[in-house]
């Protein structure tokens, strides 16, 4: 582990570097507090013994700086001091020092409290760890790793509150997989997962890094896109759907699925109220009706490609049929699924 030492005198400074490097720690070294706390934004440091009594900043202002900072990882600080009264110490436990100890001093002493500053810095890790998977669990979705419903809702709330203070619009649009009854009917339910999780990773491919994704629930899939008119939302939408049409899947049994997607959008700049611009509810609700009139257009929406059978169904009632027919009956454009903007 990494340790900083601070200390004004060479001597000090060195003979303790000396030590820790035998003991097998990885040391840095630096003569006061403000060349120290510099160190401290450029290295990853989680363990500092630091003297009291040094210029330009001292032990107790580089502690209390530290802790001041809200540093993303947490800092072990060992206050090493001369000065031996017990007010010193009370001073130095509250500026924010997790251990004090007093020169001179013994090696083991020392080498047994950086030992027990290691223990505490691997629990708050360990601790910081479970936060954040509890954090992952609660906001996230556990098959496809996308926002959960209520994540994205909280997300959309969020980028329509910041709408309404830089006049800029936000769009929703709503992602339905045709047919997805038929996926889970035909091949099971583990082949709709694995169908859901690839349109989820092309979906993530297409967006922008600050559109919010999120899974509204079962195949249907929520994309907020903040700063964006309902026109750039189309070009975004039809990309998506676009991509995942020419997409094929691979199952464990050697066939290729593909699959075809519904898309619905909605957006701020059609409302002319900051009432209606503010309410989320709105905004599904007409990329929903956009929503289900693109599903009502006539798209195909499952096609099962198999080294040696080729189905294909259609949502106009075709029946199952081998490659070379379903090519000559359905033209490219059958093939396609349509976007409806609400406006």
């Amino acid at each position: 582990m990494k340790v900083l030492i601070v200390d004004d005198d060479f001597i000090a400074r060195h003979t303790l570097e000396t030590r820790l490097l035998f003991n097998g720690y990885e040391v840095i070294t630096a003569a006061n507090g403000q060349i120290a706390w510099s160190i401290l934004q450029d290295e990853l440091i989680q363990l500092v013994i630091t003297d009291w009594m040094m210029p330009e900043l001292d032990g107790i202002g580089l502690v209390q700086r530290i802790r001041r900072a809200h540093f993303s990882r947490y800092i072990y600080i060992i206050l090493l001091t001369s000065r031996s009264g017990q007010d010193d110490l009370i001073t130095g436990l509250q500026a924010g020092s997790d251990d004090y100890l007093k020169k001179p001093f013994h090696e083991g002493e020392l080498l047994a409290r950086l030992a027990i500053g290691e223990r505490i810095l691997k629990l708050e890790s360990e601790l910081r760890e479970a936060h954040d998977q509890l954090y992952l669990r609660a906001t996230h979705d556990g098959l496809t790793g996308l926002l959960n419903r209520q994540a994205i809702v909280e997300r959309a709330n969020m980028e329509l509150e910041r709408s309404l203070r830089n006049g800029l619009p936000v769009s929703i649009a709503m992602l339905d997989v045709d047919h997805f009854k038929l996926v889970n009917d035909t091949y099971g339910h583990i082949v709709g997962d694995t169908v859901l999780v690839h349109i989820t990773q092309m979906v993530m491919r297409s967006v922008r890094g600050y559109d919010g994704v999120g899974r509204w629930g079962g195949e249907e899939i929520m994309l907020v896109m903040p700063e964006t008119s309902l026109e750039q939302a189309r070009v975004i939408a039809e990309r998506i759907r676009e991509q995942i049409a020419s997409m094929t899947i691979p199952l464990e049994t050697g066939a290729l699925v593909s699959v075809t997607v519904s898309m619905g959008i909605s957006s701020t700049e059609d409302l002319h109220t900051s009432q209606l611009r503010s309410n989320l509810d709105t905004l599904v609700r007409q990329a929903d009706e956009a929503l289900y009139r693109a599903k009502h257009s006539g798209a195909i929406g499952l096609r099962c490609i198999h080294p040696s059978v080729c189905g294909l169904v259609a949502s106009s009632g075709l029946p199952q049929l081998n490659a070379e027919t379903a090519q000559a009956l359905l033209s490219p454009a059958d093939m396609q699924c349509e976007w409806f903007g609400h406006r």
